[in-house]
């Protein structure tokens, strides 16, 4: 079966093919909330070219209520005969999530989550998600989803100096030649790279702690676009996932289909 997932972000959307459990194709383009529900159906029909008449089934998680809307416009008038599952309360994930209000975690949280708890182990885990805000994503022991925390993202951060600092401008995302920089612009990216790396260990930390179960028992992967630039600078990873949400996704359709 060849799979169409999407993850609708707040800045990206980002749509792969799966083949099985392989991604074979994937894409990153602007979550514009301005699009309708026929320009979707343009933009993939032209990522997908030839491959699009292969697609057997379209799952879907988003953040984005106006963006979803028009995905689902889409998916009744453009993809009617294509089974098609969208995450939300209702959908069988497989995943208890012991929350104050279950209904209120992303989609995209549970996704992660699911995919981490199938098939990385089964938990304890934790996620770290580096996208418009950087998301940590807690699976006990028994495979449940227990909570986590929401920090602000690298690029908003970085943005958000360049726009309030009256002597700091936009700078590249990159890492630095060294933690104590020698110029403006190495000095603000060693703050969002090393800042955010240390930011990141610390939170683990804290969160393995108060699951109470020895560290080298919790399997931590990092995971969304902007995990690559910090992965090495993080030792409390141990997996690396950049499809996670999109195997998440396989997952969730598997169940529902």
């Amino acid at each position: 079966m060849t799979l169409l997932c999407a993850d609708i972000g707040n800045s990206h959307t980002f749509l792969g093919l799966l083949d099985g459990d392989e991604v074979t194709a994937h894409w990153r383009v602007n979550t514009d909330e301005r699009r309708t529900a026929d320009e979707w159906s343009v933009l993939i029909r032209g990522l997908l070219a030839d491959r699009l008449d292969d697609v057997d089934g379209i799952a879907v998680c988003a953040t984005v209520p106006a963006v979803l809307h028009e995905w689902r416009e889409m998916l009744d008038r453009h993809f009617g005969e294509v089974t098609a599952i969208v995450v939300e309360p209702g959908v069988k994930t497989g995943i208890s999530v012991l929350m104050d209000n279950p209904r209120e975690v992303g989609s995209d949280r549970i996704v992660n989550s699911l995919a981490a708890a199938t098939l990385h182990g089964g938990g304890p885990a934790i996620v770290v998600d580096f996208g418009t805000a950087t998301t940590f994503d807690v699976v006990n022991a028994k495979g449940q989803y227990v909570g986590g925390a929401i920090s602000p993202g690298i690029e908003i951060s970085l943005e958000a100096l360049g726009r309030r600092g009256a002597q700091l401008r936009k700078v590249e995302l990159a890492r630095p030649r060294s933690v104590i920089a020698k110029n403006t612009v190495e000095a603000l990216q060693s703050g969002m790279v090393f800042g955010v790396a240390a930011q990141v260990e610390g939170l683990v930390a804290r969160m393995i702690a108060e699951l109470g179960v020895p560290t080298e028992d919790v399997t931590v992967i990092s995971t969304g676009h902007l995990a690559a630039l910090l992965v090495d600078d993080c030792a409390c990873f141990t997996v690396h996932s950049p499809w996670l949400t999109l195997q998440g996704l396989r997952l969730v359709f598997e169940r529902n289909s």
